[in-house]
C-alpha cells in the first residue's frame, strides 16, 4: 500500500493543503472511465458513513487556530447524524436549562454553497477567498480537524508569532494529553505499510516552534520512518512588514531550520515570496490563495511519483527520492525549483528553441546547462528569498550533489543529462534520478488560473517540471542566515543556534571543496 499520512500546521499550510487535496480528489475515476494512474489509497482512507455508504477521506491532520477554519465544521455532510438535535433540548445534570453562548457562525462562501447545491461554482478571486476552507472540495474525517482554542487567528493581544510560543503550546498540550497517541496514531494504525509522513508547516512564526516540538516527538516514536517537512515562510525578507517583525521572522526561521533540518528526513524551505519568478507568472504575494496554489503545484508534482500505482511507469517512493538527493544521510535540506508550461505548445516551443540554438551555436532553452554538471535549470525558484550572502567566495560556482526530477508533459530533457546513477558509488558526479509521470497537473476551478500565462490561455492542464536539489547553494543560505541571527539573539542562545547552523552548512562542503573546484586552482 505504501500509505502517506499528512500533517498540516497553520493557516499558510492549510491554504497549500486545500489546493493539494483538491488536486488529489480530481484524480478519482469512476466506471466506465479508465483507472487513474494515481493510487488513491496512498493518501485517502476508506470509511463508512452513518448511513452505510462508503467514504474516502484524506489521511490528514489539520491544525489551526480558533477562527481560522471559516465555515468548515468538524462534523460534515458525510458524518452528520440524521437525528441532530439542538443542544438546548438535551437534558443536563442540573434541573434548569443551560445558558448557551455561541459565537456567530461564519457563513459559507458562494463557492461552497454552489458545491453543496450540486451547481457549477462561480469563479474565485482574491477578495472572495476569506478562508482556506472557502474553496475546499474535499470532506475530512472529524478526527482530522483539530482546533487550537488557546489562540485566536489574527489576535493582536496574543499573537501567534514567536517561535517559543508555539513550542510552549506544544509542551503544554503534550503534558495534558499525548498528541501523537490521540491525534496521529489512529491514522497510522490504519495503514498496512506506511511509506512516510509529510508535514506542511509555517516556520517563521509560532508554527515553527509547534512543528519542531512535533518532529522531536515523532522521532522518538517513529525513529527510522521517512518524514518530509515542507517549511513555508517569508524567511524574514518580506518588505511589507516592519523591521522588528522581519528580524523576528529570521530568528524564527533559523531556529526552525536547525531543528527541522536535523530531525526531518528531508526538509524543503519554501518562500511565500520566491526570489525568481518568470514573466508568464502573475503572482499576488499578499494573497495566500495565490501563493498556496504555486506551492501546491511544486509539492504535488515533486511527490506524485510516490502515489502512482505499481503498474505505472515512473513510480518512486519518498525513500527513493530521499536516497537520490541525500546520499550521505546528512544533507537533509533541499531546494525546490520548477518550470510550468502549456502542454499543447510545449513541444512546438522546444523545437523552435532547439532550431534557434543550432543556428546561434548556444542553448536558449529554459533547460540549459547549469555549470559543468550538465543538469538543466528551472524558471521558478521557491527555495527562499535572497539574502546578502556574505559567506560566498567570489567566483565560486554552485556544486550539485544530487537531484531528483519529476516531469509531467513532453519536456525536452536530455536523457543523459550529465548526472549519474544514484546507486553507482564509483561515479563522482551529481546523483540524478528522473521520474516521468503520465498525468498532467489539472487546473481546477478552485485554482487562480489567471496567474498562468503559459501559451494558448485556454489550458485546462499544465505541464510541470520540478526538481529537488542538494547543492552548495543550501550552505550559502544557511551561512547567510547564521551571520544575521548571531547579531539578533541573546548570548545564552547564540552559541547553540549558530553552531547548529554551521554544522548543517559544513555537510555541503565535504568531499568537493578541494581540487579543481577550489578558488586556488581557478
Amino acid at each position: 500500500m505504501h500509505e502517506i499520512v499528512t500533517l498540516q500546521f497553520g493557516e499558510r499550510s492549510n491554504y497549500l493543503g486545500t489546493h493539494f487535496w483538491n488536486t488529489q480528489e480530481s484524480y478519482f475515476t469512476y466506471p466506465p472511465e479508465p483507472e487513474s494512474p494515481v493510487n488513491h489509497d496512498v493518501l485517502f482512507r476508506p470509511g463508512i458513513a452513518p448511513n452505510g455508504s462508503d467514504t474516502f477521506t484524506p489521511r490528514a491532520l489539520l491544525y489551526d487556530l480558533k477562527g481560522a477554519f471559516g465555515s468548515m465544521r468538524k462534523i460534515n455532510a458525510l458524518y452528520e447524524p440524521e437525528d441532530d438535535r439542538s443542544i438546548l433540548d438535551q437534558k443536563g445534570v442540573w434541573p434548569s436549562k443551560p445558558i448557551i453562548q455561541q459565537a456567530q457562525a461564519i457563513p459559507p462562501s458562494t463557492y461552497q454553497e454552489h458545491l453543496d447545491a450540486g451547481l457549477d461554482p462561480p469563479a474565485l478571486n482574491s477578495s472572495s477567498v476569506r478562508y482556506w476552507s472557502d474553496y475546499s472540495r474535499v470532506f475530512y474525517h472529524p478526527k482530522s480537524i483539530v482546533q487550537l482554542s488557546e489562540f485566536d487567528v489574527n489576535d493582536k493581544l496574543m499573537p501567534f508569532e514567536k517561535w517559543d510560543v508555539g513550542m510552549d503550546l506544544f509542551e503544554k498540550l503534550e503534558r495534558e494529553v499525548d498528541l501523537v497517541d490521540r491525534d496521529l496514531r489512529p491514522f497510522v494504525e490504519e495503514c498496512d505499510g506506511i511509506q512516510g509522513l509529510q508535514i506542511f508547516t509555517g516556520v517563521d512564526d509560532a508554527w515553527g516552534g509547534w512543528a519542531c516540538g512535533w518532529l522531536e516527538r515523532l522521532r522518538d516514536e517513529y525513529g527510522k520512518l521517512s518524514i518530509w517537512t515542507w517549511g513555508l515562510g517569508d524567511h524574514g525578507a518580506n518588505a511589507s512588514v516592519g523591521r522588528e517583525r522581519r528580524m523576528e521572522q529570521i530568528v524564527n526561521s533559523s531556529r526552525s531550520m536547525q531543528t527541522l533540518g536535523e530531525q526531518s528526513s528531508v526538509y524543503v524551505p519554501i518562500s511565500n515570496t520566491p526570489s525568481r519568478l518568470p514573466s508568464y507568472l502573475s503572482l499576488d504575494p499578499t494573497s495566500p490563495w495565490h501563493v498556496g496554489a504555486l506551492q501546491a503545484i511544486g509539492v504535488e508534482s515533486m511527490t506524485i511519483s510516490s502515489r502512482l500505482r505499481t503498474s505505472v511507469g515512473g513510480r518512486g517512493t519518498l525513500q527513493d527520492l530521499e536516497d537520490t538527493i541525500n546520499s550521505t544521510g546528512k544533507r537533509r535540506i533541499a531546494k525546490l525549483e520548477l518550470s510550468i508550461a502549456d502542454p499543447e505548445v510545449l513541444s512546438d516551443n522546444a523545437a523552435k528553441e532547439a532550431s534557434q540554438a543550432e543556428k546561434s551555436g548556444s542553448m536558449t532553452s529554459q533547460h540549459t546547462s547549469e555549470g559543468d554538471n550538465g543538469l538543466g535549470s528551472f524558471d521558478i525558484d521557491v527555495f527562499t528569498r535572497d539574502y546578502r550572502v556574505l559567506a560566498r567566495r567570489p567566483g565560486r560556482k554552485e556544486h550539485i550533489f544530487g537531484r531528483a526530477e519529476s516531469s509531467r508533459g513532453n519536456w525536452d530533457i536530455a536523457e543523459d543529462g550529465g548526472g549519474r546513477d544514484p546507486h553507482d558509488r564509483f561515479d563522482q558526479g551529481p546523483a540524478l534520478q528522473r521520474y516521468s509521470v503520465p498525468i498532467l497537473f489539472p487546473l481546477l476551478d478552485s485554482y487562480p488560473s489567471s496567474i498562468f500565462d503559459v501559451g494558448s490561455g485556454h489550458a485546462t492542464k499544465l505541464a510541470v517540471h520540478a526538481g529537488l536539489t542538494t547543492s552548495t547553494a543550501v550552505a550559502d543560505q544557511v551561512r547567510a542566515v547564521e551571520q544575521i541571527v548571531k547579531r539578533l539573539v541573546g548570548i545564552e542562545e547564540r552559541e547553540a543556534l549558530c553552531n547548529g547552523l554551521q554544522v548543517i552548512a559544513e555537510e555541503y562542503d565535504e568531499g568537493w571543496d578541494s581540487g579543481s573546484d577550489s578558488d586556488d586552482d581557478a
